[in-house]
């Protein structure tokens, strides 16, 4: 898979380039322990490499190294306290590189690859630890061709090439995606089938990324959030620890990781089993808009047209419920529905679970949807306490509904429909 990335990439940036792309540096918790690392995802795309301080070097006009990985040299007292590493060797053994040194040597060796090369491709912040030295090698190359003619005259930013690549997945991908998706569809339903009024939110929490763990995920591709009453008419709450109460709606969004690709689902269910009528306004609208979006999305339609639906089935579904008042056209040229829907239908997903989002073309209009890209659809309504002039019905109900969509050839698959949506289906499992 990394080896047909590289040969997309290198038609993409063309001749007389080189690339250079560089891995991010652990991150510190606290004193000297670090966060779980987890590669670069242009990094990994390019390499499937997942050690820190390592460089990958592109260079298709090099007669014998178009391939270059620089990484951390074996070390037997570090390896006793952090891990194996790959090491100079099976850098070229097990990831494919034409050659491979020690990280040390990226400044002495990196001059030979950037010889008669004109374009330096290089995202800036990427590695803010090797910024300095990546500017320093282009503007020293610039003075040399002032005086030679030969040398460096370009920086290139690579981040729009992967990011168009990245939305189109290959079938090594969407393996890795569908597993994901699998696995998020188990914690989901565990969730369900658990949830009691008295439980804290951090019990279902735990249940979900324990059900990602032993169903063979890296572990959640996202903080969960498990959000019950009020605390789901906050979008990203992680907090995570309130008591559960009867006659209220749990909302869980949640999501595992896979082989470094992600899962990303949102079901919204009562706690006691039985939605409340106020409950089951809301949640109904929602599901109907759910499906019509997903039922307009096929080859050839805008990426941004699912929004638009939205926004006009959303702000339908406020005006028969009594959260807003007045024409629809211009409540929605007022943007009057932000109240209560306020962020886009979806996004892009993979190896990050907020992907790539390159959907503009060179003239600024929206690109089209294609097979093989892989997106979300996630409707909701949220009416925060202490909202004026509306239902009082309605008050803290927050309802979001996900799935994670595979456009295909003839239309869509929905990846993630493991998880039941339709309310008689949701109250029989939760009370199961």
């Amino acid at each position: 898979m990394h080896e047909q990335n590289r040969k997309a990439f290198i038609e993409k940036m063309g001749r007389g380039g080189v690339a250079i792309f560089a891995s991010r540096s652990p991150a510190i918790w606290n004193h000297d322990t670090e966060y779980v690392y987890r590669p670069d995802p242009n990094f990994y795309y390019l390499t499937g490499f997942e050690e820190p301080e390592s460089i990958c070097v592109i260079a298709p006009d090099h007669p014998k190294h178009q391939y270059i990985l620089f990484v951390r040299p074996k070390d037997k007292q570090a390896e006793i306290w952090n891990g194996k590493r790959v090491g100079v060797k099976d850098a070229c053994k097990r990831y494919g590189a034409d050659k491979a040194y020690p990280i040390e040597k990226f400044g002495e060796k990196i001059g030979k690859y950037l010889e008669g090369a004109e374009r330096l491709y290089y995202t800036l912040d990427s590695n803010p630890d090797i910024d300095g030295e990546i500017l320093s090698l282009f503007t020293g190359s610039v003075k040399s061709r002032i005086r030679s003619g030969k040398g460096l005259d370009t920086l290139v930013d690579p981040s729009p090439i992967l990011s168009e690549l990245r939305l189109i997945k290959n079938e090594t991908e969407l393996a890795r995606i569908q597993m994901a998706t699998d696995i998020t569809v188990a914690g989901h339903v565990a969730a369900m089938k658990a949830v009691q009024p008295g439980m804290y939110e951090y019990d279902l929490e735990a249940l979900v990324e324990s059900t990602f763990r032993m169903n063979g995920a890296s572990g959640p591709a996202f903080p969960t959030i498990v959000a019950s009453g009020g605390n789901a008419t906050t979008l990203h709450y992680t907090t995570n620890d309130c008591r559960i109460e009867d006659d209220t709606l749990v909302l869980i969004d949640a999501g595992a990781e896979y082989g470094r690709y992600s899962g990303d689902v949102t079901r919204t269910f009562p706690a006691n089993g039985t939605f409340t009528e106020a409950q089951r306004d809301i949640y109904q609208l929602v599901l109907d808009a759910h499906y019509a979006i997903i039922d307009s999305i096929r080859p050839g339609v805008p990426i941004n047209e699912p929004h638009e639906k939205s926004i006009e089935l959303l702000t339908e579904a406020m005006l028969s419920l009594g959260l807003l008042k007045g024409k629809p056209k211009k409540l929605i040229k007022k943007e009057k529905y932000r109240q209560f829907y306020m962020y886009r239908i979806g996004h892009m997903l993979g190896l990050d679970v907020h992907d790539v989002n390159c959907v503009h073309d060179a003239k600024g209009e929206f690109k089209t949807f294609q097979p093989g890209m892989v997106i979300t659809i996630e409707p909701g309504l949220y009416v925060a306490e202490g909202t004026k002039n509306v239902p009082s019905a309605y008050l803290g109900i927050g309802v979001r509904i996900e799935d994670d969509i595979l456009v295909t050839e003839t239309g869509t698959e929905v990846l993630t429909d493991g998880v039941p949506k339709e309310i008689d289906e949701v109250e029989a499992l939760v009370r199961g």
